[in-house]
């Protein structure tokens, strides 16, 4: 008897995923809940777990295929032991194999030739292109599971693989002379990233106007409350903390930058849901942390470091990513002195953070070294004056360079 697995209800108006990695091999053995494959929405990455408890059955459709909601993707069979390797089908084993050069000697420890550990597709051609073994590779994603910063770290100490190793022969070309090119499906969450980027872009009157921010007293507030803080709360004291405090005081004063458009009405909202971007292996992500305007320094600490934990692991909910009414987008981590973000639609604007840098300043008449940051406000010009978006900046520009206000809502 047999369990049919099915596509589960993914969030409001979407409609369709790409399977984006099995997690369970047919002939395994499977606990009731227990993750079994991995969806690419339009969104962010969700788990399927197992209806029942059994044996992995057959695969319905292979990693990279489109299917819709409520659609069949696999089964489970009853059972509470693994079968043998013979019963797995011989389709479900050529969808988990990966495609190598025929001539070469196999790749050490390829995931569907000897190794249990669930990789994703970008993960194992990472694998066969650098020539690691990944069961000797101690995996930091959910469940410990490998991630493409996991097999980087270990290549660094690994030694090359020889002239004839294998390379994956669906991915990469070679060419005369040694040049390569290498085609890679773009996943369904980058294809909606460009998608919703241009359409921003085509959509919204977007216009950028710049300000910078002396950091002093920002980071002599940290220096000197970081130890009590984390040791009071358990999370560091950062920097958003004080930069989402400061736009919550911001948007009081200029509501515009927190409203959308829709249709021939705007949106004017009383509270603010701040998107906060953050690095994940496909990409830039956006989660949300709900009524920062009432919560505390450590409250959004906490939260946003969870939802970097969460994108990192590959965790993130439709429920953490959607919504939104404002973004903070901070480049400064990866160097970033000055640039133009694009707003997330349907929001009106973005506040870009940028790098930290000592810079020559003149402060009552003398010119001085001070740590200073450009900050970036894009906005649907639309919605929101030059007036606006300038008094806007002006107000987050005050709060950092004097916290004080923060407490006493100046």
């Amino acid at each position: 008897m047999s369990t049919e697995v099915k596509v589960p209800v993914l969030g409001e108006s979407i409609t369709e995923a790409t399977l984006g990695q099995w997690l369970k091999k047919p002939g395994e053995a499977v606990a009731i809940d227990e993750p079994i494959a991995s969806l690419e929405t339009d969104k962010v990455a969700v788990e399927v777990p197992s209806p029942v408890a059994g044996i992995m059955g057959a695969y319905a459709v292979e990693e990279g295929a489109t299917v819709n909601v409520g659609a069949v993707i696999g089964s489970i069979d009853a059972g509470t032991g693994a079968s043998s390797p013979a019963v797995a089908p011989v389709v479900a084993a050529a969808a988990i194999a990966p495609v190598v050069a025929t001539t070469a000697a196999p790749a050490p420890a390829a995931e569907a030739e000897n190794s249990d550990l669930p990789l994703s597709p970008a993960v194992r051609r990472l694998v066969l292109e650098l020539g690691i073994d990944p069961s000797k590779i101690k995996g930091t994603g959910k469940d410990g599971r490998l991630t493409k910063e996991d097999v980087v770290a270990a290549a660094k100490g690994a030694p090359a693989p020889s002239a004839d190793a294998p390379v994956a022969a669906t991915s990469t070309t070679q060419a005369t002379g040694g040049r390569q090119e290498e085609r890679v499906t773009m996943t369904r969450l980058r294809q909606t990233i460009a998608k919703r980027l241009k359409s921003a872009q085509d959509t919204a009157a977007l216009l950028t106007t710049f300000n910078d921010v002396d950091m002093s007293a920002v980071i002599e507030a940290r220096a000197t409350y970081k130890d009590l803080f984390e040791k009071k709360h358990g999370v560091r004291l950062g920097f958003m903390g004080f930069f989402t405090k400061a736009v919550a005081l911001a948007a009081r004063d200029v509501p515009a930058v927190n409203a959308k458009i829709e249709g021939d009405e705007i949106v004017y909202h009383n509270y603010l849901d701040v998107s906060v971007a953050v690095s994940a292996p496909n990409g830039l992500v956006v989660p949300v942390v709900r009524n920062a305007d009432a919560m505390s320094f450590a409250q959004i600490e906490k939260a946003i470091g969870d939802f970097g934990a969460k994108a990192k692991a590959g965790t993130l909910t439709m429920d953490d990513m959607s919504g939104g009414t404002f973004t903070i987008s901070n480049g400064g981590v990866f160097g970033s002195l000055m640039s133009t973000p694009i707003i997330n639609p349907p929001q009106s604007a973005v506040l870009g953070l940028h790098r930290i840098e000592d810079r020559a300043v003149v402060r009552d008449g003398q010119v001085v070294v001070r740590p200073m940051m450009y900050l970036a406000l894009s906005y649907d010009h639309r919605l929101i004056d030059g007036r606006e978006a300038v008094t806007f900046l002006k107000i987050v520009k005050e709060a950092i360079e004097d916290p004080t206000r923060l407490l006493i809502d100046l």
